[in-house]
């Protein structure tokens, strides 16, 4: 028969009827032997189109943000993956994937203390068991990022092209799950020792259907959502998401391989913000880095590969004196004739990659201070210039014993 269901339009009217049957009370046993029967696999565009014409037709999204769950345990193992588009290693697919493998491991691990404390005698007082369900409920709770990621960058590309309903379901179940694992770290965090009877208890009435929350969503996500994403997105699409996922963090896992598109051009590189700047590691605005460099307890001046001095910070407290006067002046003017040649060495040694760094220190109105030079370098090794870092030390030479945290002198005092 399901052979006979080759054609798209009949294929998502048969598959829009079977969770029709879901929202009417149907046991969805009943529903899933209907559809292997009748469907055999099912392409996961379908899954997304029938969703998105079911509440098109007035089904409420409530309903079928209530019914999700009951949708997927009827689909899952009966979505044909064969066609899903392979994606290089950095790709915005390929690090959702890796973070779903971080998460099932810490899943594995929260299921395993599980069984742990289930074999324990009821009278037994559990503390180190619960505080190693804290750590790995605090992990989970990581996956806050992945789901902003989701909503903030890949939601508004499907919103454009009037695929509305899914993602709004999704975010739907993204909130439920935020709102679970909450309430699961509230009980783990509550004061006083619990037995291992009443923690028994808390697993199975909380703490499992909490946790079994992360792999329902990571197979809408892999078998439904990504698959149909890579369809729909453009590379260019992808490459935006990718430049703006800084901004939200990752998920347990950190990328290791930058990702670009073969051919895009600079022109495509759009970012949300025009005035943010982006770099592997996070972003800011440029009144935030300079306030940033300003900031750090250094003198820091940079040289350019050409030998020019091209930035230096404007801290409150400089050790050396600079004005603007001598940007774009080569370095050499900006020495006495007497320590040129030391100039010269460091630069020579810094280009021909013999020394990456060159540290001097000196004794200056009482004052213990360190200068050192660092040479900048690209990813390929390409010289890209020198940086010096200048800073007072002295302080930081006199101390002894330890400072705690807030133990600091109140400003003004």
């Amino acid at each position: 028969m399901s052979e006979l269901i080759n054609n798209s339009v009949q294929r998502k009217e048969m598959l829009k009827t079977l969770i029709l049957q879901l929202h009417k009370g149907i046991a969805p046993d009943e529903v899933k032997k209907q559809l292997v029967n009748l469907m055999g696999m099912v392409p996961y565009g379908d899954v997304v189109e029938v969703e998105q014409e079911l509440i098109s037709e007035g089904l409420p999204q409530e309903e079928v943000l209530r019914l999700c769950d009951i949708h997927s345990q009827v689909l899952e193992g009966r979505i044909d993956l064969s066609n899903v588009k392979f994606v290089p290693n950095g790709h915005p697919v390929d690090t959702f994937k890796m973070e779903n493998r971080e998460l099932e491991k810490v899943v594995e691990s929260v299921f395993s203390i599980f069984e742990e404390i289930k074999k324990m005698e009821d009278d037994k007082v559990l503390n180190e068991q619960f505080m190693r369900l804290r750590s790995e409920f605090n992990k989970l709770m990581d996956v806050d990022k992945h789901y902003k990621r989701k909503e903030y960058l890949l939601f508004p590309f499907l919103e454009k092209m009037g695929i509305t309903g899914p993602p709004t379901v999704m975010w739907g179940k993204h909130d439920e799950i935020r709102g679970k694992m909450k309430e699961a770290i509230e009980t783990l965090e509550a004061d006083g020792n619990i037995t291992a009877g009443d923690a028994k208890t808390v697993i199975d009435l909380i703490l499992i259907p909490t946790v079994k929350t992360i792999p329902d969503m990571i197979m809408k996500e892999e078998e439904i959502l990504l698959p149909m994403c890579l369809d729909k997105l453009s590379e260019v699409d992808w490459y935006q998401i990718y430049t703006q996922t800084g901004e939200y963090g990752y998920c347990l896992f950190d990328p290791k391989e930058e990702w670009k598109p073969q051919g895009i051009s600079v022109a495509d590189e759009i970012h949300a913000d025009e005035n943010v700047i982006h770099l592997p590691s996070g972003s800011f605005t440029a009144k935030e880095i300079n306030a940033i460099l300003n900031t750090i307890p250094f003198d820091l001046t940079f040289v350019d590969k050409n030998d020019k001095v091209s930035y230096f910070t404007q801290g409150a407290e400089r050790i050396f004196d600079r004005s603007r006067a001598i940007l774009k002046r080569d370095v050499r003017m900006c020495h006495p004739p007497s320590s040129v040649h030391v100039v010269n060495q460091i630069i020579d040694d810094f280009k021909t990659g013999k020394q990456d760094r060159a540290p001097f220190w000196i004794n200056m109105h009482g004052k213990f201070i360190l200068i050192e030079y660092f040479a900048l370098r690209g990813e390929d090794g390409e010289y890209l210039g020198t940086l010096e870092v200048s800073q007072d030390a002295t302080n930081t030479r006199a101390l002894q014993g330890e400072q705690r945290l807030l133990s600091y002198e109140k400003k003004g005092e």
